[in-house]
């Protein structure tokens, strides 16, 4: 009764032409199983088409070579991988394991400051009167209705050499007068957390929005201190939507390449900046193909080592 399945007499289960009930409707096992298809297929298809093909493809297009001019030579072979752990003609070098672990770690940490600026942003717009609060969240969506690349060159003006922020820099010496702050890694990450942001505050403020303040008070009436409160009585709560935004970071900001391309240009590469390359200028699809199943390879295990770390979260 629980699966909605309410199956007629026992001698009748043998074919899919026997009749049974499904939600109260009397239907054939074998027009059930038609209707299915014809719902399923055209979602199906789409997977079929433009992930998993393209997928297979990437993983072929991984193993062949490059030619003089730069088109592909179906010659089967891994030095397309060893060249992305460092062995090359010269010898190695961890220049390319260098930039997979630099794209980890800006990764990792614009998605860790998103969380910990979207808290106490998330809780000042819970906190607002209804008739205001949804005015709040419009101004945090307002960035996704411009493009990202606008986005990123408004950076330019706000880090420009006579904006406060390059004039504050170079008062502290951190740059030289009359120099922008960019390109740099700061940049960088400005213009990361930035793109970012909304992504961890709008699921993390609708778990807030539903927060349970009675297990906050009777914390608060047990003198636990704001630590203790915070980790016992609200981040239970709101880790449905912690582990929504966290994801919806943190698997784009290991790809990102506009940001990091305009905003730390050759002093910051990126993994993104990387395959772009290898598939523009230097026209070498096969070792960029590598370079992308790696990216795939690393966003799927930290989505895993994440999903052991929180048993009890769904990421889907």
């Amino acid at each position: 009764m629980n699966s909605g399945w309410i199956w007629l007499p026992k001698k009748w289960r043998c074919s899919m032409n026997k009749l049974m009930i499904w939600y109260g409707e009397l239907i054939t096992g074998k027009k059930l199983y038609k209707r299915g298809l014809f719902f399923l297929t055209p979602g199906m298809l789409w997977l079929i088409l433009f992930l998993v093909l393209p997928g297979l493809i990437l993983i072929l297009v991984s193993f062949a070579s490059r030619g003089v001019y730069g088109e592909l030579v179906w010659e089967f072979s891994l030095n397309n991988y060893k060249r992305l752990i460092g062995f090359g003609i010269f010898g190695w070098t961890p220049d390319y394991i260098f930039i997979l672990w630099r794209s980890v770690w800006v990764a990792v940490v614009t998605t860790a400051l998103s969380v910990f600026l979207s808290y106490p942003l998330c809780f000042f717009i819970a906190r607002k009167p209804e008739r205001t609060r949804y005015l709040w969240l419009t101004i945090v969506i307002i960035p996704f209705w411009t493009n990202m690349v606008i986005r990123t060159y408004a950076w330019f003006l706000i880090l420009a050499p006579d904006m406060p922020l390059a004039k504050l820099a170079a008062f502290f010496k951190f740059i030289s007068p009359g120099m922008p702050l960019y390109p740099s890694a700061f940049a960088v990450y400005l213009g990361m957390i930035s793109m970012f942001l909304p992504f961890v505050a709008l699921p993390l403020f609708s778990s807030i929005e539903r927060l349970d303040w009675t297990l906050v008070e009777a914390a608060q009436d047990l003198y636990a201190s704001n630590f203790r409160i915070f980790m016992h009585a609200i981040l239970p709560q709101t880790l449905p939507g912690l582990s929504v935004g966290i994801i919806l970071t943190l698997v784009p900001a290991m790809g990102m390449f506009v940001v990091p391309d305009l905003l730390g240009g050759a002093k910051y590469m990126l993994v993104g900046n990387l395959i772009q390359q290898q598939f523009g200028t230097s026209r070498d699809w096969a070792f960029g193909a590598a370079i992308s199943m790696a990216l795939m390879v690393l966003t799927m295990f930290s989505l895993y080592l994440y999903k052991r770390k929180n048993k009890d979260i769904d990421l889907i």
